[in-house]
């Protein structure tokens, strides 16, 4: 087996050494790819090397996951990932500019915003009414949370469930306000995978 079939065999198993030997030889290449298409309208409020910072965490969650057949494989996963990550942060910051229906409102995490997180998450398309349901909603979330990469699961706490403005958050976690909508985006997919089968949990009877 020859050296760069070794390291994607590696790579592939979740082996870090072998992942961040793949960015940092082909990380470059993704960065000049995504550069340009951050465009002017964006450039103040989206750095390209925050993208390929989500992009590689990401690339550290997600490998052990993949099947790389070569190099090349690898390379059009991470261009896939950061224009995903991109796209987010990009929606995100649209959408700050429009009111917010949900009037978020500062404040310790509760019963109501693991549900509104819930919601927001599309487990379920009802709400809970039962107190138990509403429990059962933090205590799964929670788990859920616990799993998550340690940035994933502080975004989401801080945004999602004490509904602290991005800026604030981004001051918490030491990263740009485009960053961490990136890491909320990538949280969000993480969560839903994890809940997938938790609105069970969520009845209205």
């Amino acid at each position: 087996m020859s050296s760069d079939d070794e390291i994607i065999k590696r790579a592939g198993t979740g082996d870090p050494d072998a992942i961040a030997t793949l960015l940092r030889e082909h990380g470059p290449i993704v960065r000049e790819r995504i550069a340009p298409k951050i465009g002017r309208q964006w450039s103040g409020l989206v750095e390209v090397d925050d993208v390929m910072q989500v992009s590689y965490l990401e690339a550290f969650v997600q490998c052990p996951r993949l099947t790389l057949r070569d190099r090349a494989a690898f390379v059009a996963w991470l261009t896939r990932v950061a224009e995903n990550n991109l796209k987010d942060a990009i929606r995100s910051f649209d959408r700050a500019k429009r009111p917010d229906p949900r009037k978020r409102v500062t404040g310790p995490a509760n019963e109501d915003s693991y549900v509104g997180l819930v919601e927001v998450l599309g487990v379920t398309s009802t709400t809970p009414s039962r107190v138990a349901a509403r429990h059962e909603a933090v205590s799964v979330m929670d788990g859920a949370l616990a799993k998550l990469p340690a940035d994933y699961a502080r975004v989401v706490r801080l945004y999602d469930l004490e509904c602290r403005p991005i800026e604030e958050v981004a001051r918490e976690l030491g990263r740009s306000p485009g960053a961490c909508y990136m890491l909320r985006a990538r949280a969000h997919d993480a969560l839903r995978e994890a809940m997938g089968t938790a609105s069970q949990f969520f009845s209205t009877s």
